[in-house]
């Protein structure tokens, strides 16, 4: 098993990440946090855990640097920047492709909140290495046209007692094309702290990721 501190270089950030990968992994899992979050995120490195021993690997990783995130966290600025976001996304992606232990599996994004969004826009920067997303309580609204323009399949998450967010999710599945599926978790807030949220969305994950990963790999 492949355990490590890693840092990702996007433009002239150096993003920290953490990389795990299980022997015999099915595929690599790419996590994008939103709204001020980060790769200690409780919630994603909780869903990362059981998706591990699902048999994916995983990378949660920092998009903003330890200067951006202490500036965001006085102005914002910078957790709504979806293509600076999905930018950064899209050079882990190739980062992936050039480590020995993870060049041959597929790879999936995991996009909580804004990282949802991002995710979306990066899949549609690198079409022919992202091969399925998830959205857990995401924002796909935020990728605007780049839904439409989504190859690979998206499973949006969403908590039945976050109406709003349910309801942004609706419209933007309506705007895709790719293959794409919405699921509710009942009872569910927009943090799913409720007892068995969270394992349902990795359930849900990881089923999605177990038949997706590797779709659509080597097409042009």
């Amino acid at each position: 098993m492949v355990s490590a501190s890693v840092t990702v270089p996007s433009g002239a950030a150096a993003l920290r990440g953490d990389l795990e990968v299980p022997a015999g992994a099915r595929g690599v899992v790419l996590f994008a946090h939103g709204s001020g979050s980060s790769r200690l995120s409780p919630r994603n490195r909780a869903v990362a855990g059981m998706l591990r021993r699902a048999g994916f690997g995983t990378l949660l990783l920092d998009l903003l640097t330890a200067a951006e995130e202490d500036e965001d966290a006085a102005t914002g600025r910078h957790r709504f920047d979806i293509g600076l976001l999905a930018g950064r996304l899209a050079h882990a992606v190739d980062w992936l492709e050039d480590r020995p232990d993870a060049v041959d599996l597929p790879v999936g994004l995991f996009g909580a909140s804004t990282g949802a969004a991002a995710a979306l826009v990066a899949a549609t920067e690198r079409p022919r290495r992202v091969s399925a997303v998830v959205s857990r309580g995401g924002r796909p609204d935020l990728a605007g046209d780049a839904l439409g323009l989504v190859a690979c399949p998206v499973l949006l998450v969403v908590g039945g007692a976050d109406p709003e967010v349910l309801d942004l999710n609706r419209r933007a599945a309506r705007r895709m094309s790719a293959p794409h599926r919405l699921d509710v978790v009942p009872g569910a807030t927009h943090l799913f702290g409720e007892p068995g949220a969270l394992e349902r969305v990795a359930e849900l994950a990881a089923g999605w990721f177990g038949e997706h990963l590797g779709w659509g790999l080597g097409e042009p």
